[in-house]
């Protein structure tokens, strides 16, 4: 199945890419959170054929395992938005990143002095890190979350993002207030509807992506990524070929070197078996 290799890619012989990095939101999971028996089959194919699939989410460790375990997935994984570098086969954390509790709350002091009071969520560090959800929040219902009265709960132990919604601001305003007062302590990116986030300064997708490729000892040539969210504009800038999903945001398909079809409709499966069939 999907993911089911070793640490160690074997060397192929004229494959065009050895690794495949796929986001899962809106990319590898379809709309419904499921990844389809198409997506599967090929996945499974190319990693016959020598190549390697690599799961990079902004989701962390514990938002992910379930998904890992239905792919029977036992490779390399980076959640977090790269703050964390998963060892599925393991069950441990080789790498894990996390976000300065002082900066993270000078920066939401910082934002909500420009656009008013902000709903606020974050995400702790660790193999079981509790996602606290503040008053207001809207998340999706599906994931297990702790629901808080305050915003200092946030604080009381490590964390590796925090996530916050306005009443009124879209997400790309939104994004774009917390970059322009915020930029220079932590990083801001949007990872989905709703989903804007506050990282470690500098951290991406793209510096969990090159850490686990390292250990697979694949280069970012031999890579290709596919995404759709202005949070994997680092990873596809990153690899030697980026996909955008036709469902991707704007500012992803301007950095793409291809738009597949959208994640409902398997977008994955055609570049796919074009670069690496027949099967």
């Amino acid at each position: 199945m999907a993911g089911a290799f070793s640490h160690d890619v074997r060397e192929p012989h004229g494959l065009p890419y050895r690794l495949i990095a796929t986001d899962l939101d809106g990319t590898l999971l379809r709309s419904d959170a499921t990844v389809s028996q198409g997506s599967r089959d090929v996945l499974a194919a190319v990693a016959a054929k020598g190549a390697a699939h690599i799961v990079v989410t902004g989701r962390s460790v514990p938002w992910t395992r379930h998904v890992l375990d239905d792919l029977g997935y036992a490779g390399l994984a980076v959640c977090g938005q790269g703050a964390q570098v998963y060892d599925a086969a393991a069950g441990r954390l080789l790498t894990s990143v996390t976000l300065d509790r002082q900066l993270a709350a000078l920066s939401l002091a910082k934002i909500e002095a420009e656009v008013g009071p902000l709903a606020v969520a974050a995400s702790r560090d660790g193999l079981g890190g509790e996602v606290l959800i503040g008053p207001g929040y809207v998340h999706n219902p599906e994931l297990p979350v702790i629901h808080i009265g305050g915003t200092e709960e946030l604080w009381a132990e490590p964390i590796n993002k925090v996530y916050i919604q306005h009443p009124e601001l879209s997400d790309d305003e939104l994004t774009r207030v917390a970059q322009h007062v915020a930029g220079d302590l932590v990083s801001a990116t949007l990872a989905g509807a709703g989903i804007v986030e506050l990282l470690p300064l500098g951290l991406t997708k793209a510096t969990g992506l090159s850490l686990a490729a390292r250990r697979l000892g694949v280069t970012a040539a031999e890579t290709i990524a596919f995404g759709d969210m202005p949070n994997d504009v680092p990873m596809l800038a990153w690899s030697g070929y980026g996909v955008a999903m036709a469902n991707a945001h704007p500012e992803l398909k301007l950095v793409a070197d291809e738009v597949t079809a959208s994640n409902d409709e398997d977008g994955i499966v055609p570049v796919l078996t074009r670069l690496f069939g027949p099967f």
